[in-house]
């Protein structure tokens, strides 16, 4: 990886584009410190504290922590990313973007792409007006997180938070279009890993208050040192194992059948058909996380029940450290595993355009059968891929619970996004050398 950025930056195009792309996520990251006006940052910040584990937390951390200081770019990149989500649903349940999206060519693309960025716009007033409400109401002890309550002062926050999501959506678009990879991606990536530094802190706090009570229970002497070198031994075999999957795959092998065209004999030749064993990427986890710290999130905007009572037992059985809600979370990023599996990879589909080009599956006719073979090939890829994607996912959670780290209950998330990213753009940096090679050797 390393020895891809440095030889691309030998090439002066491949340079331009990479300084472009850092002087964007530069104009991010200043966004990102720029608060919005009319805000108790204190009150908000301890209020942001203990909402590690519920959906708020989330956002968080995917906006780089800009979220808990509602700055200007607090929403980041989620509203493209739900609207881009919503889209996606859409072109399977309504016929006219279904066809925008196979027969429009470039044009249905545009088309489609200015419909994502309405839905944005929307989803960011709807985004923005939700949390100028969580910091207007607040909280029983603190009350109202904002210095002034008028119409003026909350229709400034909510077009701030609106505007500055609309922003980082076209920064993300420059990227994509003059930079290096895919710009929300980057953005993304750039957010989680300027989350890097805090999480790490706060890992290594809590690792030294877990060792510290062991040795004075014990009378042992403090490992809080061994417990620091063992999470990250862990966190690089995590990393190993999630760069592992995400580059392996199943290939069925294709073969073409042979064609006279005059006097000329096409086809013949034999290929395959690639499934990646992780296609899903990290949807279903941010949509499994989404509704399983529901009931946590709603009960952070009530007041909490009195100890020993039933509410405050049933809060506890399905905390976000407690196994009911381990159990649930498994079994959810499993079922959304094999839902976006299915919206993505249709096999009738693909038996169909084998058909048209010629193709097969040897030892499979062409039509049903070979819909069916791969169906199964997928029902099997997709399991395994879930339950990669569980593991992954589920394994900070025990991890945090076990040293009082609250922060690490994302950590699985973010890891297989940071990986993906420097995968994909790594891909494009390579793409874009071999681009130019061929450039050069056919001149």
């Amino acid at each position: 990886m390393i020895e891809t950025v440095r030889n691309a930056w030998k090439i002066p195009e491949l340079r331009r584009k990479i300084i472009f792309t850092l002087f964007i996520l530069l104009i991010y990251r200043v966004g990102n410190a720029v608060p919005v006006p009319y805000v108790n940052l204190t009150l908000l910040e301890q209020y942001f504290s203990s909402m590690g584990n519920t959906a708020l937390g989330l956002m968080n951390a995917m906006s780089g922590g800009a979220f808990s200081r509602a700055t200007i770019f607090a929403l980041s990149i989620q509203p493209y990313i739900n609207s881009s989500i919503i889209i996606q649903l859409l072109t399977v349940a309504i016929p006219a973007l279904e066809r925008l999206q196979k027969d429009g060519g470039e044009e249905g693309k545009k088309k489609l792409a200015a419909i994502t960025r309405y839905v944005t716009v929307a989803i960011a007033l709807l985004q923005g007006f939700g949390y100028y409400s969580l910091m207007r109401v607040g909280t029983a002890s603190s009350g109202t997180m904002l210095t002034d309550s008028s119409f003026w002062a909350g229709a400034v926050i909510v077009l701030s938070f609106t505007a500055g999501s609309t922003f980082v959506m076209w920064l993300g678009e420059q990227i994509t279009e003059f930079g290096i990879g895919n710009g929300i991606s980057i953005i993304l990536f750039a957010s989680i890993v300027a989350r890097g530094p805090s999480m790490l802190y706060s890992l290594f706090i809590g690792l030294r208050n877990h060792y510290s009570g062991i040795a004075l229970q014990k009378g042992a002497v403090n490992f809080s040192g061994l417990g620091v070198a063992g999470i990250l031994v862990g966190l690089i075999a995590i990393v190993i194992f999630i760069v592992f999957i995400s580059l392996a795959e199943r290939r069925i092998p294709i073969q073409y059948a042979k064609r006279v065209v005059g006097r000329k004999m096409y086809g013949g030749q034999s290929s395959h058909l690639p499934i990646k064993l992780s296609m899903t990427g990290v949807m279903p986890i941010i949509f499994a996380q989404a509704i399983a710290t529901l009931p946590a999130t709603v009960a952070a905007f009530l007041p909490s029940p009195k100890t020993g009572s039933f509410w405050s037992g049933f809060l506890s059985a399905i905390g976000t450290t407690s196994p009911i809600y381990i159990i649930v979370y498994f079994l959810l990023i499993l079922g959304f595993s094999y839902f976006y599996a299915s919206i993505q990879f249709n096999p009738i589909e693909i038996s169909n355009n084998l058909k048209k080009n010629g193709g097969f599956i040897p030892g499979f006719r062409p039509g049903k059968p070979t819909a069916d073979f791969i169906r199964h090939v997928l029902g099997k890829i997709t399991l395994f891929g879930a339950i990669y994607l569980a593991v992954i996912a589920i394994v900070p959670i025990i991890t945090g619970a076990a040293i009082n780290v609250s922060s690490l209950a994302i950590g699985g998330t973010s890891v297989i996004i940071v990986v993906g990213v420097a995968l994909e753009t790594v891909k494009a940096l390579e793409a874009q050398m071999l681009m130019r090679h061929y450039k050069g050797f056919l001149e």
